[in-house]
């Protein structure tokens, strides 16, 4: 085989071949160490061009906000490579000074959220989110920024639930206990407890007290999202329900990607469908969002 490559390349490179007695498999071998090797370069490269790139970016941020400091973009875009970068406290800064100029930015309320998320500040957070939502319903940048509104939207909810949860739990077992101690005492003090510390009525109070306090805590317990409730897609929580001619209800950006992807038929039914017959389903959104406020767990499922 050897001798057949060195047929195509001629007879010195054959004999060169044999002076150095080289394999061709090590030649090889060389080869794809020495790609591998040029792409790793070429990987750190594309990195540290990336990291120029918004170094040079933040520095052109620097040098437009010294010469026009009103302009709130020139705020804002500095503020984006901050966020990049993961640097929260000059993102935080930065977008305020953005929106001290411009209330009305979509991306500033974004990005002072995701300080304040990081900062575990939810209610702030949840707030610039919100504002965000509101402003982004009047403005063209499109369903790509709601989605990532949304997502840390539900992030900072579910957060938030979680603090809340841990304390409302821990106060409730507290004074769980607190009410059992007294509910002893009680029988104690009035002769009605038996040798071994207990009596029919002591036994019954007692279960009595623990189903009150299962049920008061019984929306912070996790559970199983109600079917009506989630895309038959995805089966994910509805954000923005729509409802087909054949009755069924979809996530809008779920079965618009349909129409457009797979056909213009309802998914389920198998009916012709079209996207100006989806209808905003707005008794599924509303039941949404109460069932959201009293279970904000659910956030996390999303």
């Amino acid at each position: 085989m050897d001798r057949l490559l060195f047929l195509v390349l001629g007879d010195d490179a054959f004999s060169d071949y044999i002076q150095l007695q080289v394999p061709i498999n090590f030649l090889k071998k060389r080869k794809r160490r020495k790609k591998c090797s040029n792409r790793s370069k070429t990987g750190r490269k594309t990195n540290q061009i990336q990291e120029a790139a918004s170094m040079a970016t933040a520095a052109d941020g620097v040098a437009a906000i010294a010469l026009c400091p009103d302009v709130a973009v020139y705020w804002l875009n500095r503020g984006l490579c901050h966020f990049k970068r993961k640097e929260w406290a000059k993102v935080e800064e930065d977008s305020r000074r953005a929106l001290a100029l411009d209330d009305t930015l979509v991306k500033g309320h974004y990005l002072l959220g995701c300080a304040m998320l990081e900062k575990e500040q939810c209610a702030l957070a949840i707030k610039e989110f919100n504002k965000a939502l509101d402003l982004l319903k009047s403005s063209n940048l499109g369903d790509k920024m709601a989605e990532d509104i949304w997502q840390v939207l539900a992030k900072a909810k579910y957060q938030d639930w979680e603090i809340h949860s841990t304390k409302r739990v821990w106060k409730m077992q507290s004074l769980k206990e607190a009410c059992e101690n007294a509910l002893q005492e009680h029988h104690f003090l009035s002769g009605t407890l038996v040798g071994d510390g207990s009596t029919n009525e002591y036994t019954d109070q007692l279960k009595l007290l623990s189903e009150v306090f299962t049920k008061a805590t019984i929306d912070d317990t996790p559970t199983d999202v109600p079917d009506y409730l989630c895309c038959q897609i995805t089966f994910e929580i509805f954000r923005d329900p729509v409802i087909t001619p054949s009755g069924i209800t979809y996530e809008r950006s779920i079965i618009l990607e349909h129409l457009c992807k797979v056909g213009n038929f309802d998914p389920v039914t198998r009916e012709p469908l079209k996207e100006h017959q989806l209808v905003p389903n707005l008794a599924i959104k509303e039941a949404v969002q109460a069932y959201l406020k009293n279970h904000s767990w659910a956030y996390k499922l999303n």
